[in-house]
């Protein structure tokens, strides 16, 4: 006896109507990803590519607050040209964090030799200051001994940031910069840092002046004719800023200056 055998029928227009759906609903997930990794970059990593993109590469301008009556201003402002421009960011850098890994980790640095003086607090805290010796980068040298001949040349303070010293890449290149135009130069490194271990139950903070207070007073004493200046970066700058409202008219410092300053600590 023979069995009447019938393949199955399909209906190809279901099939297909249902093939797409789910072609479109596995669509729809990798747009909703992709978007999600975009805002992942831009607001946690902020890498600005896309926005960069939009704009065509052509910078923004240099926004400036500042008191318009103000003569430091007058006179730092004519001497930058940058300021007057657009800034434009190298478009496969376009995020802080990958020029600083690009600085520290593939951009050549210079080569410099410190001497080092320990500095101890009166709680027996350690605090290594560096003083620049000499610098040499692309065969352009520089040797800078004037804090024993010439105790009145000027004398630059650098504060490092948050997880920096004196061997970080662009300490380096500041304090190279800055001897070549004769200036004599020591980075205070913070407490634990530069290689020197935590002798102390205390440790640095952005709100801790005490710290860079008696390093400028030990300064001071040791080369009391020479005029003394600062520059603080990141958190370094915080605590330049917050010493320097502190002591008022009684800061020992000639001038300073604050690199990349935090506005929110909390954020």
């Amino acid at each position: 006896m023979e069995e009447d055998y019938r393949a199955p029928s399909y209906d190809y227009d279901e099939f297909f109507v249902k093939s797409m759906s789910f072609l479109s609903i596995s669509h729809n997930y990798l747009l909703l990803l992709l978007l999600a990794f975009l805002v992942f970059l831009y607001n946690f990593l902020e890498v600005h590519f896309l926005a960069d993109l939009l704009t065509a590469f052509r910078g923004n301008p240099v926004l400036l607050t500042y008191n318009s009556s103000s003569q430091l201003y007058q006179s730092v402002v004519s001497k930058c040209r940058i300021l007057h421009g657009r800034f434009f960011p190298t478009p496969w850098l376009s995020s802080p964090h990958l020029q600083t890994a690009f600085l520290s980790l593939v951009a050549e640095s210079p080569h410099v030799t410190y001497e080092r003086h320990m500095f101890y607090a009166s709680d027996g805290g350690t605090i290594a200051l560096d003083w620049l010796m000499s610098s040499d980068v692309k065969g352009a040298s520089c040797t800078n001994d004037a804090t024993r001949e010439n105790d009145k040349a000027p004398i630059l303070i650098v504060i490092p940031g948050l997880t920096s010293d004196s061997g970080s890449a662009y300490v380096k290149h500041l304090v190279d910069k800055m001897a070549k135009h004769g200036w004599n130069v020591v980075v205070s490194n913070h407490r634990g840092l530069g290689g020197i271990s935590i002798t102390s139950d205390c440790f640095y903070s952005a709100g801790w002046t005490e710290d860079l207070r008696k390093v400028i007073d030990h300064i001071h004493c040791q080369y009391p004719e020479a005029p003394l200046y600062a520059v603080g970066t990141s958190i370094g700058a915080n605590i330049l800023v917050k010493y320097l409202g502190e002591d008022g008219v009684n800061c020992l410092l000639a001038g300073a200056a604050a690199v990349c300053s935090p506005w929110d600590l909390l954020a």
